[in-house]
């Protein structure tokens, strides 16, 4: 039975040329010892190509690449047509593609998929770490959080920590309540990192009904009470004081423009 060898070559990992190579010669019947392949990784320059080249004619191999840059694969294809190799190009025919269509010309940057697929999984690792560490469910949370929230309730913690996860973020939000004492981490960490959202009693009085009427009860309930907000309030003023972290005002602020200032105090902060 033929043996058939293919060489995967690639700027990058070659993950993507490799599996595709994989997924056209698993429709014929073979074994790990009648097709084989052989991976190149990190291809950065035109004497890699030549020697990469060399080998295949030797192995009478057949050469799949996915090279970024135009250069490159201009001369991984001479390199095959001096050495009489069949060679295949998988990237360069979508880029021009590409490039044609949208009227740009593209980056020839290797690896920026993976950036893209790394960029990807950190958002989902903040988004996780954000619903495991809502409402002070683990004060551990606090400890590895990058930004910590701390607030009465209903003034945005959730749904801003969501948002702050999707920039990345790895949030945990704190509720204040004067029954219950706050974790002792919150007065351990850098106060830098913490931020205490704060409501007018007006405001926050009028949510407050709106939940409860949404929730099927009586608007005049104790939780939306102007006293018992008050109450909160200055329960709320004695522990952001103690923790000595910036205040930021989200009475008449959306979700997007409160998190903007926590991203701009942070950003500010790191640059020092």
């Amino acid at each position: 039975m033929r043996k058939l060898t293919l060489f995967i070559v690639s700027d990058s990992v070659g993950e993507t040329a490799d599996l595709v190579a994989k997924a056209a010669a698993s429709q014929f019947r073979h074994d790990l010892e009648t097709v084989s392949t052989k991976r190149f990784s990190h291809v950065e320059d035109e004497s890699q190509l030549r020697e990469i080249a060399y080998l295949a004619k030797r192995q009478n191999a057949i050469i799949i690449y996915t090279l970024v840059k135009s250069c490159m694969r201009k001369k991984m294809k001479e390199e095959c047509q001096i050495n009489g190799l069949q060679c295949i190009d998988l990237l360069g025919p979508i880029v021009k593609e590409i490039g044609t269509s949208l009227d740009e010309k593209p980056f020839e940057e290797p690896g920026l998929v993976r950036q893209l697929d790394d960029d990807y999984f950190k958002k989902i690792e903040a988004i996780e770490f954000a619903v495991k560490y809502d409402d002070g469910r683990d004060p551990r949370g606090v400890l590895k959080a990058d930004i910590v929230l701390v607030g009465v309730s209903r003034t945005s913690k959730t749904p801003l920590s969501q948002y702050l996860a999707h920039r990345r973020y790895k949030v945990a939000n704190v509720p204040l309540v004067p029954e219950v004492d706050p974790p002792e981490e919150l007065y351990t960490i850098d106060p830098k990192k913490c931020f205490g959202l704060v409501i007018s009693p007006s405001v926050l009085n009028s949510i407050r009904k709106e939940r409860l009427l949404a929730l099927g009860l009586k608007d005049d309930a104790n939780y939306a009470r102007i006293e018992r907000i008050k109450q909160e309030l200055e329960h709320f003023e004695k522990v952001v004081s103690k923790i000595g972290c910036t205040v930021i005002d989200v009475s008449n602020r959306a979700v997007e423009e409160t998190a903007n200032l926590i991203l701009s105090e942070v950003a500010n902060r790191n640059s020092l």
